[in-house]
């Protein structure tokens, strides 16, 4: 008894270790002699110290247990997740194993605050575009999509705004997402099960007999959940998600592939936004960058992609511009 408790305590410590350091992701990395702790914060890695293989081995099966995993299956990957509160703070914590070259599982730990959600404005290196997103949301109805590659931020954006929309806007807001990535307890979340039939498509067909103002979507995944989102956007409600695009005009195409019509673009659309994050030397810090198509430009965007033609953003607007410009400044 007294052994599990050291075990327990250890874990814990790692885990307030983790959380004291602002991590996304614990890594328990099997070597060939020990396992080392690797934290990952703002997508670098940074090695923090080693555990001898027999506490990481016991570390790993007791993070499993928490996660109601089969702690006797070494040898196939698994994922699974537990909240536990931490300094008055709960989190939670996503796991995920696979085993090694060495004989040995490795284990990642996703990190995951919950109950809390940044706001809009503390996120972005420049303000002036933080004001032109929440203005996006200020709509009653509509389509609002933001693009950008896998841990551009897009999720945290998403809460910042569904939040604002819940607080400042005092909207009903109901989410559908695979998985709920941050618990709040002031929205209601609805989390994608396959197995129970709960998919986008039929999770969206049900929350819109909830009466919701605003409805956020994980992903616009297939056409299915393209054409339900849209048919939502079109009936009185906002509609929040993301897609996976380039950018913003690219993400007009992809729309396209999905089934939706020009003219279904036109009618729905409220703003189209790409998102990509930089580091923030002297504040030890990342903030958002964004290319916003909204307004009279998007819609003279979609006029020229139906003709066949190529939208260009005005000058000093785009990703790259943007990103060519801080490099300027820095240089």
């Amino acid at each position: 008894m007294e052994h599990e408790t050291v075990i327990a305590t250890q874990s814990e410590q790692l885990l307030l270790k983790a959380c004291h350091f602002g991590a996304s992701d614990l890594h328990l990395i099997p070597k060939k002699e020990h396992y080392s702790i690797v934290l990952r914060k703002f997508g670098r890695l940074v090695e923090t110290g080693t555990l001898p293989d027999e506490a990481a081995i016991r570390i790993i099966s007791y993070l499993k247990y928490l996660s109601s995993l089969d702690i006797s299956e070494k040898r196939k990957p698994q994922s699974g997740a537990f909240q536990k509160e931490i300094e008055k703070h709960l989190y939670a914590f996503r796991i995920s194993t696979l085993p090694s070259v060495f004989a040995k599982e490795s284990m990642v730990i996703r990190v995951l605050r919950q109950n809390y959600a940044y706001p809009v404005t503390s996120l972005y290196y420049y303000p002036q575009l933080a004001e032109q997103l929440t203005h996006l949301v200020h709509h009653h109805q509509g389509l609002l999509l933001l693009s950008g590659a896998t841990g551009s931020g897009k999720t945290t954006t998403l809460y910042s705004l569904i939040q604002y929309c819940r607080t400042t806007l005092s909207r009903h807001v109901i989410s559908l997402e695979d998985p709920v990535e941050s618990s709040q307890e002031d929205l209601l979340q609805i989390q994608v099960n396959e197995r129970a039939g709960v998919t986008y498509a039929a999770g969206l067909k049900a929350i819109l007999r909830h009466s919701p103002d605003v409805i956020m979507i994980g992903e616009i995944r297939d056409s299915e959940t393209a054409k339900i989102a849209l048919q939502a956007s079109l009936t009185g409600h906002l509609v929040l998600s993301t897609i996976h695009a380039k950018d913003t005009v690219n993400c007009l195409y992809r729309l396209l592939d999905l089934g939706i019509s020009f003219d279904e673009m036109r009618q729905a659309l409220v703003g189209i936004v790409a998102q990509t994050l930089i580091q923030v030397e002297e504040k030890e810090e990342r903030k958002a960058l964004f290319e916003i198509l909204s307004d009279e430009p998007l819609l003279q965007a979609i006029s020229e992609v139906t003709r066949g033609g190529f939208y260009e953003l005005e000058e000093g607007t785009t990703l790259a511009d943007q990103l060519q410009e801080i490099k300027g400044g820095r240089g």
